[in-house]
């Protein structure tokens, strides 16, 4: 299912196919047995009014779930940016040869950082966290061997430093992998679906136009869209930019 939400055009499609069959069966079909008498579309309005409202708390609620992630990706982008950007200016507190080692790996560091977030193909993601993984080992074992050295202050702080562009890589991948539950997605839509259902039999009650039944459809295919394109990190048309790793990058070389 995960692969599914990572499409959010195709989460739009299915949505909108789905919710067009169940609305058009609660008229056609179920609408044909219930019964029409006043009292009972009194209650039956009553519970249709009820679903319709914890329908829209729960998109609501799935809205700023996905907002809140998407936010938090952006910080980290940013704390990440910061942290290698401290570290290449303390790198220059070394001795030259450990000081131009250090600098030369957080430079392939960075570019492995700014193809993380501008990688489109998860694919690619194996060799990409493999280049990372083996980075930092270099760089630690870089900075370990200056600490082992030479154990001052300044080497402390410089090993401090570096401990927080590996910390904040962890915090990065956390938060990409940190998604609106499958189980809250089943709940809206299985939602959804009752909802549509009964709007159908309410316009079967009514004799509406069938093609009105189109408009909610079409309504919670586009909410279901844009929550699923702000959810995903690579897929859709919404992602974080890396641009102060880019930024960063630029000031670097």
């Amino acid at each position: 299912m995960r692969g599914l939400l990572d499409t959010p055009f195709m989460i739009f499609l299915i949505s909108f196919a789905t919710l067009v069959v169940f609305s058009q069966l609660g008229s056609r079909v179920i609408g044909r047995h219930v019964d029409h008498g006043t009292e009972a579309r009194e209650d039956f309005d009553i519970v249709l009014a009820a679903s319709l409202t914890l329908l829209g708390l729960i998109i609501g609620f799935a809205f700023s779930m996905s907002v809140s992630r998407y936010e938090q990706r952006k910080n980290y982008e940013e704390e990440e940016a910061n942290a290698i950007g401290t570290e290449w200016a303390r790198a220059g507190l070394l001795a030259a040869a450990e000081s131009a080692k250090v600098r030369a790996l957080l430079r392939s560091y960075l570019d492995e950082r700014i193809l993380f977030y501008d990688s489109r193909d998860a694919a690619q993601l194996p060799q990409i966290n493999a280049r990372t993984n083996e980075l930092q080992t270099q760089l630690w074992s870089a900075i370990e061997t200056a600490a082992a050295d030479r154990q001052t202050p300044i080497v402390a702080l410089v090993v401090s430093g570096m401990n927080d562009v590996l910390n904040s890589q962890s915090y990065t991948q956390a938060s990409w992998w940190n998604r609106i539950p499958p189980a809250a997605w089943a709940l809206m839509g299985t939602i959804a679906v009752l909802c549509n259902l009964m709007i159908g039999v309410r316009a079967s009650q009514l004799k509406s136009n069938h093609g009105m039944l189109l408009i909610l459809p079409l309504i919670l295919s586009v909410a279901f869209l844009l929550i699923a394109d702000i959810d995903s990190p690579r897929g859709g048309y919404i992602h974080v930019r890396p641009q102060n790793l880019l930024a960063l990058s630029e000031t670097m070389r």
